[in-house]
């Protein structure tokens, strides 16, 4: 067994719930933990990635946010799943509309994660692996939407390397391939499921959209997305059999 803690987690196993809500922003998670948990408890504050345990509706929650991009969110959820014992991952934060109908504040629910990221050329395959998410998962957040009468679409994800890309034409190029949104951390979370045999989803709520410009502010960002957070908790509820 590995020592504890880890570099990067101040932990045990135990220490967190089976299902763990993964913002990329420790300000979102602090708040999430604040406003929803009941005896929110402080579990990790490595380097200021601030992780909870607590209850939601009675039921046993973790939130820890995952910092910005893949190479972070590989670490996390790569320690969270085969270090601390935690089967699912739901990855909650922002994203760029693409798809021309979506609004600000609409919800997307990733199937799956397109990238232009090496991250799977660890695996050596001959190939790629589509990284997709967990379907039960993906089917209760959605059934969940759907009760709630949320506006949400379900489909493929962008999990951008770059946010200041060189090319100006990238985003148009995977839009119509009928990708929905941007973001920065999905796909890893997907293939680093796929390889630990755990499952993981995404909930994006579209803060900004790259083609017509219209954006959310820093604040509204980071406490305005509390639909998307419900989703999240009830999922996770609904995981804790």
């Amino acid at each position: 067994m590995p020592a504890y803690p880890t570099p990067h987690i101040k932990a045990v196993p135990g220490d967190f719930a089976k299902t763990v809500l993964m913002p990329g922003d420790p300000l979102r998670s602090k708040f999430i933990a604040e406003t929803f948990l009941e005896d929110p408890v402080l579990v990790n504050d490595v380097r200021g990635i601030q992780g909870y345990t607590g209850s939601w509706k009675g039921h046993r929650v973790s939130v820890m946010a995952s910092g910005m991009g893949m190479p972070s969110m590989g670490i996390y959820s790569y320690e969270l799943y085969t270090i601390f014992e935690v089967e699912n991952i739901i990855r909650i934060g922002s994203a760029g509309g693409m798809a021309q109908d979506l609004k600000l504040m609409d919800i997307v629910l990733g199937m799956g994660a397109s990238t232009d990221s090496n991250y799977a050329g660890q695996f050596g395959l001959n190939g790629q692996l589509a990284p997709l998410a967990d379907y039960e998962l993906l089917a209760t957040a959605e059934g969940i939407c759907r009760e709630k009468g949320l506006r949400h679409r379900v489909g493929n994800l962008f999990s951008s390397d770059t946010f200041y890309n060189a090319d100006p034409n990238v985003n148009r190029k995977w839009a119509d391939l009928g990708v929905l949104a941007v973001e920065m951390e999905s796909a890893a979370l997907y293939w680093n499921a796929a390889r630990c045999g755990k499952r993981a989803l995404t909930i994006c709520t579209i803060s900004d959209h790259v083609f017509t410009g219209e954006a959310l502010d820093s604040d509204q960002r980071q406490t305005g997305f509390t639909q998307m957070m419900e989703v999240a908790l009830d999922t996770a509820a609904a995981m804790d059999k």
